[in-house]
């Protein structure tokens, strides 16, 4: 049977066809994410857990071994590692590629619930975990930095202000804060001033909690009137906290200041960033899977003048760290030799076959098939990145032997004495069942790294597809869009 016959004698058709393969990929293209590399999401959860004033060998035996122990049972986990600090401990499991990564957090939560009875009573609460990714790199960084503000005031207002507001731009996964930690009031206490006056440290706890519990006051009713009852706002600063009492010693009061060091801190003062040679705050920004990078950081881009404006007089909010430049080198690379692979194959058939008419008909293959392997790439929700366009410059020196082998086949005819849409007919009929097969072999060569399976197959498999689509594409144009060229 000659598929090819029915487009011959329609041209029509066959131009529609090819022209509803360009449309649908020109509107792909620019549906399609940007990225450096295809996304491979390694399913990855993280558990921590904490025991305050804990030593990390503490740590390490009654925290993170039970811990451990319970999560070496889960079936399909490939790798434990556990880290042990004074005070907490963080295991990180990873998992078979293949496995669901919301199956694999419900065993970890099985787990931690199974190994609660063997971890210390001490512990404020249960272990938590969180589902990690760890191919989803960073794609910005921002460093806030001041002259005269503390890096604790910092930490707060990139954590409250300006984190929320990177949050909403579009694309924006997560925005994490570090290099700082909240504001704290941090107090050093003397223990011979202690024991002195005769003061235990509960005496002391006792004092700083009763002077920042944010309890209702209530009211009081005299008569036909009523007054409310309000206690004092809750300490912020070290100055507030000096004159708080903690007992009475032969009449005379004991305040905090004259047993302890109270100074303005942070929470956690291991935490420390630097921007050149300024502390700094950082706001690390993660894209949403499958979001389009280079759109992310121009959006991101677009806002910090507006988030600049709410920053304090001396504050700076600099960009310290931006994949787009990059990504944007490298696909314009891609993309260059894309054009050029195609440019000298299209010069190429137009040195042997000696007519610009003959060499336009097999041209028109190259852009026809890898224009609409952009819409392929969007059904099946890959990303334009530098392995995809590696298929598509691969595919621009095969697409265009489909359309070649026709068309010599067909001017052999019309050299013979017979007329160009006999030829045509007869020439596409006597090689479909030779371009099926050679394209068969080629297709199930490169689909075979599909089942290769693991890390190579994730990475490859944009490339394996994508090439793969360029190919079927190009036996669809040689068999309706080339015979039907040939015949005028």
């Amino acid at each position: 049977m000659n598929l090819a016959r029915p487009f011959v004698n329609r041209p029509v058709a066959s131009c529609m066809i090819a022209a509803a393969i360009v449309l649908s990929g020109a509107l792909a293209y620019n549906l399609l994410p940007v990225s450096p590399l295809p996304e491979v999401d390694f399913p990855v959860i993280r558990v921590s857990a904490s025991l305050p004033g804990a030593s990390p060998e503490t740590i390490a035996s009654s925290v993170a071994t039970p811990l451990e122990r319970a999560f070496g049972s889960i079936a399909g986990v490939t790798m434990i590692a556990s880290d042990s600090r004074p005070g907490r401990c963080y295991i990180t499991l990873e998992f078979e590629i293949g496995k669901n990564i919301n199956d694999a957090a419900r065993d970890v939560q099985a787990a931690i619930n199974a190994a609660r009875g063997m971890l210390p009573s001490g512990m404020p609460g249960n272990p938590s975990y969180r589902k990690v990714n760890p191919s989803a790199a960073p794609i910005m960084a921002l460093a806030l930095s001041s002259k005269n503000l503390a890096p604790g005031d910092l930490y707060d207002f990139a954590a409250t202000i300006l984190a929320q507001k990177l949050s909403q731009v579009n694309g924006v996964g997560e925005v994490t804060v570090g290099g700082s930690s909240l504001p704290a009031i941090r107090v050093q206490l003397n223990p011979n001033a202690l024991a002195q006056h005769g003061i235990a440290l509960d005496d002391v706890r006792r004092a700083i909690s009763d002077a920042n519990s944010l309890r209702p006051g209530g009211a009081i009713d005299a008569g036909d009137r009523e007054w409310q009852v309000q206690a004092s706002a809750q300490l912020r600063r070290a100055e507030q906290y000096k004159p708080l009492v903690i007992r009475y010693v032969n009449g005379a009061p004991v305040r905090l200041g004259d047993v302890a060091t109270v100074t303005d801190s942070v929470e956690d003062t291991r935490s420390s960033g630097f921007y050149n040679d300024r502390p700094a705050v950082l706001l690390m920004v993660s894209r949403q899977p499958g979001a389009n990078i280079i759109s992310t950081i121009d959006a991101i881009n677009r806002e910090l003048p507006g988030l600049r404006a709410l920053l304090p007089g001396d504050a700076d909010l600099a960009v310290v760290m931006d994949r787009s430049p990059a990504i944007r080198a490298a696909l314009d690379e891609s993309q260059q030799t894309l054009f050029i692979a195609a440019g000298l194959v299209i010069l190429v058939v137009f040195l042997f076959l000696g007519s610009p008419r003959g060499a336009l008909i097999p041209s028109l293959a190259i852009p026809v098939a890898l224009i609409g392997t952009f819409g392929v790439m969007h059904l099946f929700g890959f990303s334009l990145n530098n392995i995809s366009l590696m298929a598509l410059i691969v595919a621009a020196g095969l697409v265009v032997d489909d359309a070649i082998v026709v068309l010599e086949n067909v001017s052999r005819h019309i050299e013979n004495g017979m007329k160009p849409m006999e030829a045509a007919i007869k020439g596409a009929g006597e090689v479909g069942f030779t371009l099926l097969a050679m394209n068969l072999s080629l297709i199930v060569v490169f689909v075979s790294i599909l089942f290769m399976g693991g890390l190579i197959e994730r990475l490859f498999r944009e490339f394996s597809i994508t090439l793969v689509s360029a190919m079927v594409l190009s036996l669809l144009i040689s068999l309706t869009l080339t015979p039907a060229l040939c015949a005028r």
